[in-house]
């Protein structure tokens, strides 16, 4: 842990997503990387990667910056603290890359600078793929060790997820919390699997709306809100034309109401390859958007 000032915080929310396995739609990222640039969070501490990547699975990447000079740039883990303002109150923020290997060890150094802050609580956001649609509410699990938070939860229709099975660094983290007695929460939404790696603003919306509610954060989304609303917009303009996904979308938004309607949810469709389709959205948003991914 590289710590280059150690911040004056009055009990912090700890705030962590992770690029990888746990941010389906960059949702969760794009959520945390909201809050730091929203509460003008400022850098103090940061992971040397070298001990926890396989830089044959993560690679560094190079840009070319101006003057046509080569920047190399390392998978990193960086925090962030804020002091909060008002009614809001403080938080270091975390956004960086699932490692690949040593996670109790990672663990262990996230989770003891949280205790070494006073934080109240860490928190962590994820992203999955899921037969959610965009042009309805998206469904969100969560759960919390933290039973003022948990009530909250249960009260907003945050349902637990009944999951088992192979998990990421979040679910690593979580342990690690419970083993140090620090209270924690965990909040996952959906990202539609017809949009594939398509960045979800409306997913990290949904996210950020979540834990502001449960938590008291009192977090300006009107911004976010904006940039979502368009993105609905442009996925809509995009399978407008396509009859095959405009069916999809239609049967999963009958299983969506059918599920809102305390009717369950019903078994997914079985549809065919969707690879192509999903080429063909990502181009066109892509397009949309100036071409800022690729």
């Amino acid at each position: 842990m590289e710590i280059e000032q150690t911040p004056d915080l009055d009990r912090p929310n700890v705030i962590a997503a992770f690029q990888g396995w746990n941010d389906a739609g960059q949702a969760a990222t794009t959520a945390v990387r909201y809050l730091v640039e929203s509460w003008k969070a400022e850098p103090f501490a940061k992971i040397d990667p070298e001990e926890y990547f396989s830089f044959t699975d993560t690679r560094p990447t190079i840009h070319i910056t101006e003057g046509l000079q080569r920047e190399l740039t390392w998978p990193s883990n960086q925090f962030f603290y804020y002091k909060g303002e008002g009614t809001t109150p403080a938080a270091v923020l975390m956004v960086g890359t699932e490692p690949n290997l040593r996670w109790r060890s990672f663990c262990g150094e996230v989770v003891r600078l949280a205790k070494s802050l006073g934080a109240r609580r860490f928190v962590t956001l994820g992203s999955l793929v899921t037969d959610a649609v965009h042009t309805r509410p998206v469904p969100v699990t969560g759960f919390s060790t933290d039973d003022g938070v948990q009530v909250k939860l249960v009260a907003r229709g945050v349902s637990r997820s009944s999951y088992q099975g192979p998990t990421g660094v979040v679910g690593a983290l979580h342990d690690a919390c419970i083993r140090a007695e620090l209270p924690g929460a965990s909040v996952w939404a959906a990202s539609p699997y017809y949009l594939g790696s398509t960045p979800n603003p409306k997913t990290a919306l949904s996210l950020l709306d979540t834990i502001d509610d449960v938590m008291d954060l009192h977090i300006d989304l009107s911004e976010l809100r904006t940039v979502a609303d368009e993105f609905v917009r442009q996925v809509s303009m995009a399978v407008r034309d396509n009859t095959e996904v405009q069916e999809r979308i239609r049967v999963l938004e009958e299983q969506h109401d059918a599920a809102a309607g305390g009717q369950g949810m019903q078994r997914p469709p079985e549809f065919g390859p969707t690879g192509a389709i999903i080429a063909d959205l990502e181009k066109y948003l892509r397009e949309q958007r100036g071409g800022e991914d690729g």
